[in-house]
């Protein structure tokens, strides 16, 4: 999937609190197993690529890292910044061309980011050349092409109602980088190694109040749009028939790897 309003940074920016509140909750026990998983030591310089709510922020500077968050959207890094952290650095930056140094950072993190950049692939040389040799690489994305959380939920009820409905191509690199193999391959071409990758699972929480406002519920999910008034109302129909809250097992690919001290671009 590409173009529209998912590459626009102001469609980021407006999407306020509720992506925030609600995406930081969620997101955050995973940015907690990335960073264990990369043992980045106490007072390392950390990036944070397309930080978004800035979960993976807050849990390195927790840890004792020296960060700097950046996001393509302005709303974005404003609201990571208004938390007021000491050791966060907060800028606006496009992962895809980062303006840094080359071998400047102990460890560079992107949660759900990079898989989402309409050039994935710049978006993993860019994290590999601002990383110092030796330095520690990670990359989060989701093991489902068709992502998580809401936009999960509905996409399986859109496809057991309506198997006629084409759904949206996804973004590539959420297509790509769900596969393992792939994912691996993809770090190793920008000059890592030593690739390990381990999942995580977490449910999102779907309340009956969430979806009482299915626009903003469904603002992320690409197959929202094409659905008629009808398929809306009977997806829903379904979502509320038990009246409490549904849990969507939401999977992600973690993958840790190392920075070798030769790039092969």
């Amino acid at each position: 999937m590409s173009g529209g309003k998912f590459e626009d940074p102001k469609f980021w920016s407006q999407a306020g609190g509720h992506y925030h509140s609600v995406a930081h909750l969620f997101t955050t026990p995973f940015a907690e197993r990335a960073y264990a998983e990369a043992r980045v030591p106490e007072g390392s310089n950390v990036l944070d690529i397309a930080t978004g709510p800035g979960a993976l922020a807050f849990v390195a500077a927790r840890a004792g890292a020296r960060v700097l968050a950046t996001d393509f959207a302005e709303g974005m890094v404003q609201r990571v910044s208004a938390l007021g952290l000491q050791n966060v650095e907060t800028r606006t930056m496009d992962g895809q061309a980062l303006d840094l140094p080359d071998a400047s950072f102990d460890a560079a993190f992107s949660m759900f980011g990079i898989m989402l950049f309409p050039d994935w692939r710049a978006g993993m040389s860019e994290m590999a050349r601002v990383v110092r040799p030796g330095g520690v690489g990670c990359v989060g994305t989701w093991k489902n092409p068709r992502g998580a959380a809401a936009t999960l939920l509905l996409a399986q009820v859109v496809s057991r109602l309506f198997p006629e409905v084409e759904y949206p191509e996804p973004w590539g690199g959420l297509v790509e980088l769900s596969d393992p193999g792939r994912l691996r391959s993809a770090l190793e071409n920008v000059g890592f190694a030593d690739v390990r990758i381990v999942e995580e699972t977490r449910d999102f929480p779907v309340t009956p109040e969430m979806l009482n406002n299915p626009d903003q519920l469904f603002s992320f999910s690409p197959v929202w749009p094409v659905l008629s008034q009808g398929q809306r109302e009977r997806a829903l129909q379904i979502m509320r028939s038990d009246g409490g809250v549904l849990a969507v097992p939401s999977t992600a690919l973690i993958a840790t790897a190392r920075r070798l001290h030769s790039i092969r671009m």
